[in-house]
This record gives structure tokens, sequence and C-alpha cells, in this order.
């Protein structure tokens, strides 16, 4: 929507604020959001993966409203509340066993804030390298992590310094398999640490587990196992960024999972806790002793309903089996969309994990030159019930983020509803 008609439909809301789509949102139940005009969508977007157990899952709501009546907000210097304790030992099940300490916030900007704060503290450096392509927020610190597009930064500098990028390996990109970007990337990222920041004050290298706002990328397993490598050999810390990835999304409780790496700290959000404002830094005890007491911290975080919105959302994970059917769902829709591939060149790559997966499309051979492309697919996808977005720098790529319990029948919804907007609009 332009930012002329945004404010003729929603004349006090900033016009700064990026809107897809023109309707108004009633009410939102599993995979559907239903409007004030009477309309139903099957949403694919989960609110940018943040509704992995669906819209209002009722074991969700339910914590929420109980929680609600009891204590609604107890700031964690204060008061020490059960909703957070409890969200602690659901955490430390399905965290890895070298995370024992976990601290909690607001957003993921605010969680990656503070774990760049951590690792600065906990190692004495003050550098931070980072990848092509990344997204970490839109606050002040975060937008100096943050590459996949110049929209998040233009015009707010100077942004903090100490921050260096080096290539993400993104095989479709770099025009390479995915053994060749993998070493072309670990080769960069030594220059990097030859050239312009040494090991010697380089604090954390900060990725993505798999790239979100960037592409719906997923790194190469070598790739991860050799970063490992390097944080160790040098004694920098590794930092994953799982706030899009996490709590199920790509069939693992989190995708580091599926490179068998074990990060030195976990930055999460979004999918916690389905929706209600909570994101984390998980990392060993042994580095949060680091901290001086009091140096991070905030009135909202760990906030006594998002916790046991968070007990609730893991709970119903776990007793609804939503990671094997992340896995088997993800599966079928994959198998949908590499046949669809089959039929229209314009989809270059087929790419993801579980249900976080990646479309994407060039026109003439360039990914700059499909954004439009991609625009008028979403919009004829929304026409017909689907709600997809896009991502990438030239938001050439559609992201497919179902709920973590979505069926079998609405995957088939979607891929014949996306399979009709394609035939119309490049047909």
């Amino acid at each position: 929507m332009t930012g002329q008609l945004y404010q003729k439909n929603f004349p006090h809301m900033s016009p700064a604020w990026s809107r897809i789509f023109n309707f108004v949102a009633d009410r939102a139940e599993g995979s559907y959001i239903y409007t004030d005009d009477g309309r139903k969508f099957l949403d694919f977007t989960c609110g940018i993966g943040v509704t992995n157990t669906g819209h209002c899952h009722p074991k969700v709501v339910e914590a929420i409203r109980e929680q609600a009546g009891n204590f609604i907000h107890a700031q964690a210097n204060i008061v020490i509340h059960k909703p957070m304790l409890e969200l602690v030992e659901e955490l430390r099940k399905i965290t890895p066993s070298s995370i024992d300490s976990y601290y909690f916030a607001n957003s993921g900007a605010e969680a990656l804030e503070n774990a760049v704060k951590i690792a600065r503290v906990a190692t004495g450096r003050q550098n931070v390298i980072v990848f092509s392509g990344s997204f970490h927020g839109r606050s002040s610190g975060t937008m100096a992590l943050t590459t996949s597009k110049t929209v998040y930064r233009t015009g707010f500098g100077p942004l903090p310094s100490g921050v260096f990028v080096t290539p993400f390996p993104y095989p479709f990109r770099l025009k390479m398999t995915e053994a060749e970007a993998s070493a072309y990337a670990l080769e960069q990222l030594e220059y990097l640490l030859a050239s312009q920041t040494a090991p010697k004050e380089t604090a954390a290298i900060l990725i993505e587990s798999v790239l979100g706002e960037g592409g719906y990328v997923v790194p190469p397993k070598s790739f991860m196992k050799s970063l490992r490598e390097i944080c160790d050999r040098h004694n920098i810390l590794l930092i994953f960024d799982e706030v899009q990835s996490g709590f199920g999304r790509t069939g693992k409780w989190f995708a580091a999972e599926h490179f068998e790496v074990e990060p030195d700290i976990i930055a999460a959000a979004k999918g916690i806790a389905s929706g209600m404002p909570l994101s984390g830094v998980f990392s060993s005890t042994d580095l949060m002793l680091k901290l001086d007491v009091g140096s991070i911290g905030g009135t909202y975080g760990g906030n006594p309903v998002a916790c046991a919105a968070g007990v609730a959302t893991i709970r119903a994970i776990r007793d609804e089996k939503m990671l094997e059917n992340a896995e088997e769902r993800g599966v079928q829709l994959m198998t949908g969309l590499r046949k669809l591939q089959e039929e229209y060149s314009q989809i270059g790559d087929v790419r993801g994990k579980g249900l976080m997966i990646g479309t994407e499309f060039v026109v003439d051979g360039r990914a700059d030159k499909a954004k439009q492309l991609v625009k008028d697919v979403i919009h004829s996808s929304e026409e017909k019930g689907l709600l997809l977005l896009s991502c990438g720098t030239y938001d050439n790529t559609l992201r497919w983020i179902p709920p973590l319990n979505v069926t079998p029948e609405q995957i088939s919804t979607g891929l014949k509803i996306f399979g009709e907007s394609l035939d119309e609009v490049i047909n």
C-alpha cells in the first residue's frame, strides 16, 4: 500500500508503518484470519513467524487468561514470579546442554542488542562480525548489525561502530554449489579476520541460523561446523540469531540442531510465546556472571502473562507433536513448490527447512527484476484467500511460514491458490 492510500484509510496511523494488505482483521483462529467485512484468509505469514502454534491456540489462550487474573505485571528486579521460573524449566529441556542461564526481554532487537553487550563484556573485545543479508532489528544497535536492505538504515546514521560484514554462504545468489559457497564464505571470513578485525579484538560472530529477511537461505552444514571451529580457535563467541528460526519453525526446537553445532549465545523471540511480546538471551552461567549486576534489564522483560504464554507454547508444541508435523508438512510443501518450479522458469530456487521455506523468483535471470512479479503474486493470492510475504534484498523471494500445526489439506489449498496466482500473473 502506498503512503497516500495508507493515510486515506488509516489517517492517524504513521505512514512510515509499511502495510502489505488493506483489510481490517476482526479475529483469528488456527491457520485463518477473519476480517471485519466477512472475508476469510489462510494465513501463511504467522505474523512473520510468530504464531507458530496457530492463532489463538486454546492452551495458550487459557494460560493467558488464567495468569491475567493472578498477576499482570511483575517487574523482574522486584518480583520473581512462577511463570518465569516455569518457562526457564521448559527452556532447559529444549536448549543445548551448554546453555543454562536465561535472560528475558521484549523484542528480537532487544535480545540481539543484549547478546552483543554480553559478548563484549565477557570477552573484553569490541568488534562483531555479521553476514551479508542479515536482519537483526531496527533499534540503533541492531541497525548497525543489519544488512538485508538499506531502508532499515538510511537516514538514521551515524550508527554504532565495531561491526564488520562478511559474505553469507548463499549458493543461488553466488551461482555456486553448497560446497563452493561454503568454501568461499569461509575464505572471505578468514580474510576479514586478517585484514579488518583481528581475532584479538573480535568479541563475537553473529549469524542467523537460517537467513530470514535476507532470503530464507539455509547455510551449509559444513559452513556452520567450520564457523564453530574458527570461533573456538580464536576464543570468539558464536551467537545464533534464532529469532525467526526458533521454536519449531524448521522442524527442530532451534535451527542450530540441523547443523549439530552449539552456539555460545542464542537470541530468541517471535515464536517463543505465540504472539505475546517476549524474547530471550540464552547462554552459559559462566558468561552471564561476567556482567555487572544491573547492566542489562528492562521494565517489561519477563512479563508474567507473556511467560505463561511461553510455557503453554512450548508444551503445546511438544504435546501435539508440532515439530514432527512441521517436518512432514514441510516435505509436502517443498514437493509441491518444486513441481510448480518445473512449470515456471521464473521460480529460480526453492529452499528451506521444515516450515521455513523460500521460493526465489528471477526475471531474465536477474533477482532485481522480479520484485514486481512477486508483489503481483502476493496480491493475486490475497484475492483468492491466501496470505504470503516476500523477503530478500530485492523482495524477490516468497516466504512460506504456515503455523506448525497446519494440516495437509491447508497446505494443499495454499499450493492450489499459489499455482492459480502464478498462472494468472505470469500467463
